[in-house]
């Protein structure tokens, strides 16, 4: 193999393979990336055998091959490199050697045969593409990721709903103490999925969509569901999950159709007391509690080992009172992603959830938080 490719296009693809690569796995061969190197471009790929991810770059290609080398000593080694291009050299007992052209710079680095890399998995050729604006999607993640529940063993938690219905897609995520669901329009593009998403492939649609965004065209991502796994095409990047089989909990019957109180809140002023009343709250629980009264909203807290904090806010609000409950943490990392000045706080009882949404949204939006209460 014998290829001529720009330094920050190699970078770019390393930068997404080198999340996916595992190097902790008791199979070797998975902490490397593939390089593929034939017809006017160079391939780099990356597997943890459910996750895979695959980045194109043009290239000049004196001699195609293919060969593995470790993810994380070509990144180091790519990235001290001078700008410009990068040849890369297959030399004999499966090593490649590194020069920076134009520079006395070089690397050799060790690998193994590229028929030793596991094989990626493909689409079925006569699946449905579904395609929506990378925007879109990134905004779904965005909203809802931080309520993805982080026990891997809880693989229904551990995970994110997508749905596609007409021209409506939707995400929903739960960690079984608060709950997500964000949903916007398509317009044009009818369509029907349901995948249930795990989280590392989250994490890594998000990289994706985060680069894609930093574009000044906004780009477009093509999904397909093919057998148990989801493909994503996202301009040279190719990316495969292997979806959750398992059954997500019924968000429907999770979200209040209505509650008793709708208060209009500043979300600034709220997210403010509430930081203010984790600084005295138990480290264990970020419990707060809440006095829903009239024309104010009291907020304390206390940890009986340092003592107690106390502030309040003014709100438009006639009836009668109520106090609740909740993990702090849980509505400021609401509040971080909702992107108005104003919130909706719908609280019903002390043992009800609390529901948390913007206060205002068009047909083509919604977004809609529940919080379930804790005793204090």
């Amino acid at each position: 193999m014998h290829v001529v490719v720009s330094k920050k296009d190699l970078s770019r693809i390393l930068k997404q393979c080198q999340g996916v690569a595992d190097k902790k796995s008791t199979m070797p061969v998975l902490g490397n990336v593939l390089l593929e190197a034939h017809e006017g471009e160079i391939r780099v790929s990356a597997t943890d055998l459910f996750i895979a991810v695959r980045g194109a770059a043009r290239a000049e290609v004196a001699q195609p091959g293919q060969i593995a080398v470790g993810a994380r000593e070509l990144s180091d080694r790519v990235d001290k490199m001078p700008e410009g291009q990068i040849s890369i050299t297959g030399t004999e007992n499966s090593a490649i050697t590194i020069r920076a052209v134009g520079s006395a710079r070089r690397y050799t680095l060790n690998g193994i045969p590229g028929e030793d890399f596991p094989t990626l998995p493909s689409a079925d050729p006569n699946a449905v593409p579904l395609v929506l604006p990378v925007s879109t999607l990134s905004s779904l993640i965005q909203k809802t990721q931080f309520s993805i529940s982080q026990d891997e063993t809880r693989q229904h938690l551990n995970s994110a709903l997508f749905e596609w219905e007409g021209e409506r897609v939707r995400m929903v995520t739960t960690d079984g103490h608060r709950l997500s669901k964000v949903e916007a329009t398509v317009p044009g593009k009818q369509a029907s999925a349901t995948m249930l998403i795990p989280n590392k492939g989250i994490q890594q649609l998000k990289r994706l969509c985060d680069e894609a965004l930093g574009d000044k065209e906004q780009p477009e991502l093509t999904m397909t569901q093919s057998g148990p796994n989801a493909f994503f095409v996202l301009g040279a990047f190719q990316f495969s999950v292997k979806l959750v089989e398992a059954q997500f909990p019924p968000y429907q019957r999770v979200i209040p159709d209505q509650t008793e109180r709708a208060i209009r809140v500043p979300k600034a002023a709220v997210q403010d007391t509430l930081n203010a009343m984790l600084v005295a709250a138990s480290d264990r629980t970020s419990g707060v509690k809440m006095t829903v009264t009239e024309d104010k909203i009291c907020f304390e807290s206390e940890n009986p080992e340092s003592g107690a904090a106390f502030d309040e806010i003014v709100v438009d609000y006639r009836g009668s009172e109520v106090t609740v409950g909740f993990n702090a943490r849980y509505f400021t990392d609401v509040l971080k992603v909702i992107d108005q000045s104003e919130v909706i706080l719908g609280i019903s009882g002390e043992l009800d959830p609390a529901v948390l949404r913007p206060a205002s949204e068009d047909v083509d939006h919604s977004h809609i938080a529940v919080v379930m209460p804790m005793r204090i």
